[in-house]
């Protein structure tokens, strides 16, 4: 297995030394092999640009045109998320676990920046993010994201990745770039059943999902996605490991409903509406039985003696709508949209306690009990915008110029619901035997609830003008004012010459900024993590709160950034295509999780003392980081022994650096606690600096094949201890995994494939569990933990 592992990376090294060595890079379509994707794709709106008919080749800017249809058939991964984590080169999305609420949420980000610094985009419009703020794990600390997984892969036609910063053209979060998902709007029905599971036996899981799409008169369309999946739990936990570590239990039923009705000749009305509810559970540190020292202050010796695995059990509940109106007014392109989404988790914690529940039951001559299950309490975030956009081509200017302008507004409001009081209370007082709150997560207390809320309202200018045949360049402003902390004004320059009909050069500057979260904002809990395996009780505190202001730390602002990219595209023949951009992206401001404060900190002590906790953590922006890179693709179709065989690879190498510590005055001095070099190397290598896929799909006659080679780069991590205490940084070493199907169609409209994921059976480097995030040998990180997995999956068109 090693001599193979070795020679596909090689292969794959030298894959990219070819394509590097080619002068250029072509604007890179992952392409599926049926004439009708492939026209359908060419129908699809293309993000970074304005103009009504443009496609992927004609854009400045580097962006993915990613077919879905193919996907959706025969991949092995069932999830959209998952999915794109193996097409798109500077995309990465790791399912995390001992992380919390981060379990039940896949986020995902570009160009190893945070999930919430890449802009979410649903046929076009804004997609709001989750109410979920990543506390754990080694990926997106402290940020927010999109779940991609709330949106079925069936009702998906293609997704466009833009890997540049578009603040200037669509507002916040756009610092790292652009995902837009354009969804189905054809007649016909089709349907998918899949089964998958683990080599090692577990994490089985069940997919159902069925589109079908109606006409209505002649260019009216309806269509309905319906999506139901089972995954079952993983457990690569030691045999005398209590834990559970391995992928959350997560049942999802999701209804996407879509389409367009003409309203007259060339106007139309469109809408959207997705509804998901999923139901998901993870397991959190072990508590230890007689004999350990969590009885009695987390556990009772009545209730579990042998120890227990509490669960973080959510109700997740997700909403998404859009409608709007698109019509000629006068030669203007008029479109009139509101969307709404909402995202909503409730948390029920069971299989625990409350050992100051127990204690005092213990105390007062009782066999020391508890309930076993609370309401913990929850959050939700909600967006509502309103779009009013104009675009006009002008044809006699220049070589033709298209001017689009417009405005938006934007209304949000996070809530947090504090739990039921057992979930909570310290029954036996502060500082007795038993802790309070639930284990594994106590619930949101009174004092943690909020309801705030903020507007924004937008303007901006975008004009695209061809100079001449060779010669276009694209430019962009954009001014925003936020109810709670004030206004920016972004702006982008990018432009293109064609060298040859072959070849094409590109590049763009662009500013931009990130609004911080309103989760970020308010957020407050209490929270049990474990250092070193033992377990510290932490509150999160918002900025303005009585914890912080003990501090003097000052109101959040908004990140602001500085981008340029600079490439090519290359097409040598009608079957090649390849592109290659560099790109720097400089964030000051930036919004971080900071270290844990304890009560030797001056004005902390008594706070903390009689909140029951021993440390403190705050969200502050506090560091400028510098993202430099290089993204490469190249596809190539060809022709072999009456077969086709279709070659791309896409790789994407990353680094951010932490450039330079902004310290509030009131903690000058404490610069090793405020960033310590455990949370660094999370902003800096929280994901792989480089990753790449080579992929091969071969067909024949009714039989085909895909071989996917994935790399991901090394990785450093921190340790607890540190390496000031002479303990060294978790060294991940770079992996290579393949993932390998086979399909075969018993007609145009049914197919049947058989497959399986990391066949190779790859993990991450052993590490030390007492030093690790989740406590476990090792992270979640580059692929994941769980090693090979195996699939069936049936596609048939009605």
């Amino acid at each position: 297995m090693t001599l193979l592992r070795a020679s596909i990376l090689r292969a794959l090294y030298g894959a990219a030394i070819i394509s590097a060595a080619i002068p250029g890079a072509g604007v890179f379509a992952q392409t599926s092999e049926t004439k009708s994707d492939a026209q359908v794709t060419e129908r699809v709106n293309i993000v970074g640009t304005r103009r009504t008919a443009s496609s992927a080749t004609d854009t400045a800017l580097p962006i993915d045109v990613i077919p879905v249809g193919k996907v959706a058939e025969t991949g092995g991964q069932f999830d959209l998320g998952q999915t794109l984590q193996y097409a798109s080169p500077s995309f990465n999305s790791t399912r995390q676990t001992g992380a919390d609420g981060a379990d039940l949420v896949d986020s995902a980000a570009l160009r190893g920046l945070g999930s919430d610094q890449t802009l979410v985009l649903v046929n076009g419009k804004r997609h709001h993010t989750v109410a979920l703020v990543n506390l754990f794990g080694a990926r997106n600390r402290g940020n927010t994201g999109t779940d991609f997984n709330t949106i079925p892969v069936l009702g998906v036609e293609a997704i466009n990745v833009l890997r540049d910063g578009a603040a200037a053209q669509y507002g916040s979060d756009a610092i790292a770039g652009v995902i837009d998902i354009a969804l189905k709007k054809r007649a016909g029905c089709e349907g998918v059943v899949g089964y998958g599971q683990y080599s090692a036996g577990d994490g089985k899981n069940y997919l159902a999902s069925a589109y079908c799409g109606f006409k209505i008169g002649d260019q009216g369309v309806i269509s309905l996605t319906g999506e139901y999946q089972d995954r079952g739990r993983s457990n690569r936990a030691e045999a005398d490991n209590p834990r559970i570590i391995g992928d959350s239990k997560i049942r999802n039923g999701t209804l996407l409903l879509n389409g367009e009705l003409p309203t007259s000749t060339g106007n139309k009305l469109y809408f959207t509406l997705n509804q998901q509810q999923r139901d998901a559970s993870s397991g959190a540190f072990a508590r230890g039985g007689i004999g350990s020292d969590d009885i009695p202050s987390r556990n009772s010796a009545a209730m579990y003696p042998n120890g227990f695995v509490p669960f973080i059990n959510a109700d997740l509940e997700d909403t998404f709508a859009i409608v709007g109106h698109k019509w000629q007014f006068g030669d203007w392109t008029t479109d009139l949209s509101q969307t709404y989404g909402r995202n909503a988790m409730r948390y029920n914690i069971n299989n625990t306690l409350n050992a100051s529940i127990a204690n005092r039951d213990l105390l007062n001559g009782g066999p020391g009990l508890s309930p076993k299950s609370f309401d913990a309490g929850g959050f939700s975030f909600q967006q509502m915008t309103t779009n009013l956009d104009f675009s006009r081509f002008f044809g006699n200017v220049a070589g033709g110029m298209n001017v689009a302008f417009g405005a938006e507004f934007r209304r949000e409001k996070y809530k947090i619901g504090a739990g039921e009081a057992g979930s909570y209370i310290d029954a036996d007082g502060v500082g007795e035997g038993g802790n309070a709150g639930s284990q594994g997560f106590p619930g949101f207390q009174p004092a943690d609830g909020t309801n705030k809320g903020r507007n924004s309202v937008a303007g901006y200018l975008d004009i695209e003008t061809d100079l001449s045949k060779a010669v276009r360049i694209q430019t962009a402003v954009r001014g925003e004012h936020f109810s709670d902390f004030g206004s920016t004004l972004t702006g982008k320059f990018a432009g293109s010459f064609k060298l040859s009909e072959q070849a094409l050069l590109r590049g763009s500057v662009s500013t931009g900024f990130r609004a911080p979260s309103l989760q970020q904002v308010y957020f407050s809990s209490t929270i049990t993590d474990f250092i070193s395996g033992q377990p510290v009780d932490v509150v999160i505190a918002p900025i303005g709160g009585r914890v912080a202001n003990a501090i003097g730390l000052p109101k959040l602002k908004e990140e602001k950034s500085t981008s340029f990219t600079f490439g090519a595209t290359f097409n040598p023949t009608k079957q090649t295509a390849i592109t290659a951009d560099f790109y720097n992206i400089d964030i000051k401001d930036r919004i971080v999780l900071s270290g844990r404060f304890d009560n030797t900190f001056p004005g902390l002590g008594s706070i903390l003392d009689g909140l029951g906790v021993g440390q403190a953590q705050f969200f502050v922006n506090s560091v400028k980081t510098r993202t430099a890179g290089f993204d490469l693709t190249a596809s190539h179709k060809a022709k072999l022994a009456g077969a086709s065989l279709n070659t791309f690879l896409a790789l994407n190498m990353s680094k951010t650096e932490v450039k330079k510590i902004n310290t509030p005055a009131s903690l000058v001095g404490s610069e090793n606690i405020l960033l310590s070099e455990r949370e660094r190397l999370f902003i800096e290598q929280g994901a792989p600096r480089r990753k790449a896929t080579l992929g091969f799909e071969y067909a024949r006659g009714a039989w085909s094949s895909d071989l996917k080679i994935i790399h991901f780069g090394p990785q450093t991590l921190g340790t607890f201890s540190g390496t000031e205490n002479g303990v060294p940084n978790a060294a991940y070493k770079s992996k290579t995994s393949a993932d390998l199907s086979v399909t075969y169609a018993y007609d145009a409209k049914t197919k049947i494939t058989i497959g399986g994921n990391n066949i190779f059976n790859v993990k991450p480097t052993t590490q030390d569990a007492n030093e690790t995030d989740n406590g476990f040998k090792y992270d979640s990180v580059q692929f994941g933990l769980n090693g090979a997995s195996y699939f069936i999956r049936l596609w048939k068109q009605f």
